[in-house]
């Protein structure tokens, strides 16, 4: 398919302009203040949709089928969330509005707050920062300012062997030095490694729980009384809160921080660039030292509350991706206690019934019952196939391929999260899919290896795209 630049036919415009009775050398803007050609594409309106329109059609999205993407919960947003947010109250209103003009979005902002509170078990809520990243920045900032509130300096956070990648970057642009735990035989954390590493010196402990191997922690009681023994904090990595949901709350499993991933968990657009939002909830002890402003109550009225000298500032401009809250408040009201209970329990589910599918044809990392997404690994694959050419080949059969080479400590990771918006239909069709492959890698292993063949584009060059990046179209 052509670039847009290469269907440009010079004088040809997208557009009409009437004609008016002013001479074409006159103009209300100053020539120094007109900018040079930028070098766009001359081409007409109808170009440029049949263009964009075709595009389209070559993207891939939860709305074109099964993204079983795991670690990131690509799972169905329901339209009803979308047509809240754009009701007028909330579409059209301006962040520097009065907050007297402003009383229904400061409400559901203050509803969001407690509901996450009663989920997660915390005391008070930040809605503020905008994805799950600058969650963990931001309560990590906590962490510190609570530190040097009591006086006390500890340069150590403690990451797992498992975790995000984020775990120990926003560990480094906090100022932290980032200090590896491993995990078990059994996909736990270590508890002897955690041991000999807990100390005075080490201000959290960063966990995610569910873990990137898609197993709860058995030990995690034992987890969190280690670090609170020597002082420190603990900081839940919620980007799989969408296991345990209603299940459990992680505060009474002894977490001090969590950030949520709104748009994995409580179902808001994910991905392409787009906004996120990652609120953080703290305890007690920690709530002083949250961004500013919190949204509070005096009677039936809302205001945001500026007046907190130990808060660590501002994150995010303005009061975080509003939009973002409100299709998760919209979520959330919409499945209730129950339902959001129920959406937990069918993802774990989900999980061990396409587990129980493919681990006896595939290996498996660690042979336990998963949660919401397991860990399959390329360990047994015939003739040299690799868990790249597996997932390349699962795009010639149209389902997008789950994340490969993470976590780290699984060679040849493939990494599956059905989410409990799949039916069984589309758990088999996938399963079979999978197995299907798996035949080919061992009686026509060039067909896999050489994968995909019915996509757009054919296998790419990754590393020389990563060391040779074509940004712009050059005539």
């Amino acid at each position: 398919m052509k670039l847009i630049f290469e269907k440009s036919s010079p004088g040809r415009i997208g557009f009409a302009v009437p004609k008016t009775r002013l001479s074409p050398k006159k103009t209300f803007v100053p020539r120094e203040s007109i900018r040079p050609s930028l070098g766009l594409a001359e081409v007409s309106e109808v170009d440029v949709v049949r263009h964009y329109t075709k595009l389209s059609t070559q993207n891939y999205g939860i709305d074109s089928g099964f993204y079983p993407l795991g670690s990131c919960t690509m799972k169905h947003n329901p339209r009803m969330n979308e047509e809240t947010a754009a009701m007028d109250g909330f579409a059209q209103t301006h962040p520097l509005q009065p907050v007297e003009l402003s009383q229904g979005n400061l409400e559901l902002l203050f509803a969001l707050e407690k509901i996450l509170c009663e989920i997660c078990g915390m005391k008070r809520f930040s809605l503020q920062p905008a994805a799950g990243a600058q969650g963990e920045l931001t309560g990590l900032m906590i962490a510190k300012a609570y530190f040097k509130k009591i006086g006390q300096h500890r340069p150590k956070v403690l990451v797992t062997d498992s975790s995000h990648g984020t775990n120990p970057a926003s560990a480094t642009v906090c100022g932290f030095e980032a200090v590896e735990v491993k995990s078990d035989s059994r996909g736990n954390v270590d508890l002897e490694d955690l041991k000999s590493k807990a100390s005075e010196e080490v201000a959290v402990l960063m966990l995610t729980n569910p873990n990137t191997l898609g197993l709860f922690d058995e030990n995690i009681l034992e987890v969190t009384r280690i670090v609170h023994e020597k002082g420190g904090l603990v900081y839940c990595d919620g980007a799989n809160m969408n296991a345990i949901a209603g299940k459990t709350r992680p505060a009474e499993a002894g977490f001090d921080i969590i950030h949520l991933n709104l748009h994995k968990t409580f179902s808001t657009p994910h991905g392409g660039g787009g906004p996120g939002a990652g609120p953080v909830g703290v305890v007690e002890k920690l709530a002083p030292f949250l961004p500013l402003p919190l949204v509070e109550t005096k009677g039936d009225k809302f205001f945001f509350d500026f007046d907190r000298p130990d808060s660590i500032g501002k994150v995010k401009g303005f009061y975080g991706n509003f939009g973002v809250l409100v299709r998760a408040y919209t979520y959330i009201r919409a499945h209730g206690a129950e339902g959001i209970r129920k959406n937990s329990e069918n993802a774990v589910l989900n999980a061990n019934y396409l587990l129980s599918r493919l681990k006896k044809d595939f290996h498996l990392a660690y042979d336990r019952i998963c949660m919401h997404e397991f860990v399959l690994s390329d360990k047994n694959f015939p003739n040299g196939v690799t868990t790249l050419d597996l997932a390349k080949r699962l795009l010639d059969y149209g389902v997008h391929a789950p994340t490969i080479y993470f976590p780290l400590i699984v060679p040849g990771a493939i990494m599956v999260e059905p989410t409990e918006t799949e039916s069984k239909q589309t758990l088999d069709e996938f399963a079979q899919v999978m197995l299907r492959i798996l035949e080919e890698a061992k009686n026509t292993p060039e067909v896999v290896k050489n994968a995909p063949q019915n996509t757009p584009v054919g296998r790419l060059d990754a590393v020389k795209a990563a060391r040779e990046p074509i940004l712009r179209w050059k005539p």
